[in-house]
């Protein structure tokens, strides 16, 4: 006698992709933050991302990580995915005709908001505000670029957002995707387990955290400021707060500036 189907949960079965470690072979989540990543080397995934407090959330399945070979879209029996630039030049570009059908399979599994985001040295800069927006998506997409980018097309047609880590280039988008999955994954809830400390670090009120310590006390002639050890809870808050300044006067006047311009708001 057949049983009747019972309920998974919160899983919704969708054909997955090929096991690696951490990324097994599971069914998507429903309500769980998903991040698909378009590549044309999916091997370097988790890489950072399956470590620490990131991969044991992975792992707890509190985020699922998807990776998508480009190559798997590629043309001809050599699985071709790039061509020469329009006008002529140095490098390749990879097709439109390529990574356009990729994104098209990828968003099949989306909902909700599920933004694209493009690894480019020219987009807008990646910020803490950013990561906590996206920790708010259902998911996300991120196209990781190779050679001298990705045919404009695609950009256009699927109203892509270019994202970079800032002013430098590096020779593909797996790392910087890494970097910004790490940053919006310890935001969600539960990942770090004392959800205070993504109050008080760096950037998440616009300013460079204060200075930390620990035991021993004194450490090679340098002691714990006694502040810090006086028990007396308005003061060590006062203390914080002036280094924040300071140091974020000293090293981000930018950030500062900023601070300064949204207090006078």
């Amino acid at each position: 006698m057949t049983q009747p189907n019972r309920s998974h949960g919160k899983q919704r079965v969708m054909q997955a992709l090929k096991p690696r470690e951490l990324m097994q072979d599971t069914p998507d989540y429903i309500d769980v933050w998903q991040a698909h990543i378009l590549t044309l080397f999916p091997e370097a995934f988790p890489g950072v991302l399956g470590a620490s407090l990131t991969g044991r959330a992975l792992k707890e399945g509190q985020w699922q990580l998807k990776t998508h070979d480009l190559r798997e879209y590629g043309l001809t029996k050599h699985r071709n995915v790039d061509d020469t630039p329009a006008g002529g030049g140095a490098g390749m570009v990879l097709r439109a005709d390529v990574v356009g059908p990729a994104i098209e399979a990828v968003q099949e599994r989306a909902r909700g908001r599920w933004p694209i985001l493009y690894m480019s040295p020219r987009g807008r800069r990646f910020d803490q505000a950013m990561a906590r927006d996206l920790a708010t998506c259902a998911g996300v997409t991120m196209l990781c670029g190779r050679f001298e980018g990705v045919d404009e097309r695609v950009i256009e047609h699927y109203g892509i957002t270019e994202v970079s880590l800032g002013d430098f280039v590096m020779t593909g988008g797996e790392l910087a995707a890494q970097s910004m999955i790490d940053a919006t994954v310890r935001l969600l809830p539960g990942v770090l387990g004392n959800a205070q400390s993504t109050v008080e670090e760096s950037h998440s009120a616009g300013l460079l955290e204060h200075p930390q310590y620990t035991k021993p006390a004194e450490w090679n002639g340098r002691e714990i400021p006694p502040v810090l050890i006086s028990g007396n809870h308005a003061e060590i808050e006062k203390w914080r707060r002036e280094m924040s300044h300071r140091l974020t006067q000293e090293r981000r006047p930018d950030l500062w500036a900023a601070h300064i311009a949204s207090k006078s708001e």
